[in-house]
């Protein structure tokens, strides 16, 4: 393993699972998906260099999403197959091209780790800078697993990043959903969250700006890169900066799903390529850089909202597509 993990520079931990996409005729369509998963394929088609953390099952499904992963240059820290099935998603997707998921996620591969086994693949990687993680490894049922890991990193030194990405849908107890993503959040150098999740949250404020600063003060994260929709997006930082941007472009959205993971790759594609640090935020950041994180991240999305599925795009599509549509600040 520590011949293939050495390289890497980013690691991802959490769910790899099927997307049942129900279709306008009530059959449903299997597509290779799950946040992390997702951002995985997302990283990896953009060039860098990445580790999925999680095993994978020998079940059909799991053959192809290890297929996917390699094809996308992606490594795998499991390679052998585990005997636990895939995890299922059934996504309902609204006019507006919003996705509803439910999950089937008991006794399944990606599950089918420790704290112990994503904390030794990662100190075999010798080069690695930054780990992510977020969505369903934010619940309550697998602290044991995640907690202690992103202790682990911060403590290596690494930059944490976290996506929120609530799924208050499938957890059955609410309340104690919140405070367990707030006390994950805690471990993370960047948050990524949407209006919907800080509205979830239930933080302070009236609009999500204000829920933004709210939750950059209540964590240890210098930055939190908030999505707003067909608004845009923007950067939050605990300095009190904040970086509004959207696309010039009307887009024609076939569906959401995978959006917001292409998002946070394009985010980390561009915080490797001007090298910022753990910290960043806690002190004034140049706006130069802060709306190349935005122009990335928010071009990566637009590709991926574009096509049925989550298919993310490649660093050329990305720079391709600033070159000839470009972002608003």
């Amino acid at each position: 393993m520590s011949k293939i993990s050495s390289s890497a520079q980013v690691a991802t931990a959490g769910e790899a699972l099927i997307d049942m996409i129900a279709g306008t005729d009530g059959r449903f369509e299997p597509c290779l998906g799950g946040a992390v998963y997702n951002l995985t394929r997302a990283l990896a088609r953009q060039g860098i260099d990445t580790l999925y953390l999680n095993p994978l099952s020998k079940d059909r499904f799991g053959r192809q999403l290890a297929a996917a992963l390699a094809q996308d240059g992606a490594h795998l820290a499991v390679p052998e197959p585990v005997l636990q099935v895939t995890s299922l998603a059934v996504v309902n997707v609204d006019a507006s091209g919003h996705p509803d998921y439910a999950f089937y996620r008991e006794g399944v591969a990606d599950r089918a780790t420790s704290a112990d086994a994503l904390t030794q693949a990662c100190s075999q990687a010798e080069s690695l800078e930054l780990v992510c993680t977020g969505a369903l490894a934010l619940s309550p049922d697998d602290a044991d697993t995640y907690l202690p890991w992103l202790a682990a990193q911060r403590q290596a030194g690494r930059t944490v990043v976290i996506d929120a990405n609530l799924r208050p849908s499938v957890m059955p107890n609410l309340d104690l959903y919140r405070r367990h993503v707030l006390t994950a959040l805690q471990y993370a150098d960047v948050i990524k969250a949407s209006d919907e999740d800080l509205a979830c949250l239930a933080l302070p404020g009236d609009n999500a700006l204000a829920q933004a600063r709210h939750l950059l003060k209540t964590s240890r994260a210098g930055v939190l890169a908030l999505t707003l929709g067909a608004e845009g997006a923007a950067l939050v930082t605990r300095h009190g900066q904040v970086f509004e941007a959207h696309e010039t472009a009307p887009l024609s959205v076939v569906d959401t799903v995978g959006a917001g993971d292409c998002f946070l790759a394009g985010l980390v594609v561009a915080m490797l390529a001007n090298r910022v640090p753990a910290d960043w935020g806690w002190a004034a950041v140049s706006t130069t850089v802060a709306h190349e994180l935005l122009g990335s991240a928010i071009t990566s999305a637009s590709l991926c909202v574009m096509q049925r599925g989550c298919v993310p795009p490649t660093r050329a599509q990305v720079v391709q597509r600033l070159a000839e549509v470009g972002v608003s600040f």
